[in-house]
């Protein structure tokens, strides 16, 4: 039987994409995901990530990788879609794509029910009686084969934004608001692009606003 595991990479990050990925194994399988020392990605090392993810893909049946740009988490968020609704569409389409009979998933929200339920009403009705979906919290830490999804979605993302510096030549550190050098960044690009954003943030965030504010404030203080 095939089982399945979703995580994500970047939900609350201010730069770069939120990933969401989808590891698929044979469950007689999964044992050997821990023997090879599959387990939280944040309990790993990004060179330790970065051998496990190939020996992931070497004992999966599909690893499947959404990567959702700043632009679009804009965008949806623009017409009324909120980040919860924009990861349980995601995970449904990895749903249908994995063919997994049961599908674990690490659950993106507080309440672990109400984000299954969103994931069900992006699911055909059929989905509900084929596939068993467990959405708990912290299954990155319990079951293998999530925290095998976890890796991935973790050096994916990590990937994405080892892209950007290079493009940016600027080492803006992890991409969260919480990262100064982030921080940093976002004001400087602010400061030398006549106040626009960069395309690698996300316009939407309270953090982005609230920068944008402080450097137009900033410069009309210098004038006045």
């Amino acid at each position: 039987m095939l089982i399945a595991g979703v995580d994500e990479a970047g939900r609350g990050a201010l730069i770069g994409p939120l990933v969401i990925a989808c590891v698929t194994i044979e469950e007689s399988k999964e044992e050997n995901l821990r023997l090879v020392g599959v387990k939280d990605s944040k309990q790993l090392s990004p060179r330790r990530r970065s051998e496990l993810y190939e020996i992931i893909e070497s004992l999966s049946e599909s690893v499947v990788v959404f990567r959702v740009q700043p632009c679009k988490i804009d965008s949806y968020r623009a017409s009324g879609i909120n980040l919860d609704m924009i990861e349980a569409m995601k995970i449904a389409r990895a749903i249908e794509m994995c063919k997994a009979k049961k599908v674990y998933v690490d659950s993106l929200e507080a309440n672990p029910e109400k984000f299954k339920r969103l994931i069900l009403q992006n699911l055909p009705e059929t989905f509900e009686n084929d596939v068993e979906l467990v959405v708990k919290n912290y299954l990155d830490e319990s079951v293998p084969v999530v925290s095998a999804a976890s890796i991935v979605a973790k050096v994916e993302r990590d990937a994405a934004i080892e892209g950007i510096k290079k493009e940016v030549n600027f080492d803006f550190g992890t991409g969260y608001p919480h990262d100064p050098r982030t921080i940093e960044f976002v004001k400087r690009w602010l400061r030398e692009n006549r106040g626009k954003l960069p395309p690698y943030v996300r316009k939407s965030w309270v953090t982005a606003e609230l920068l944008k504010k402080e450097v137009e404030q900033r410069k009309l203080s210098e004038f006045s």
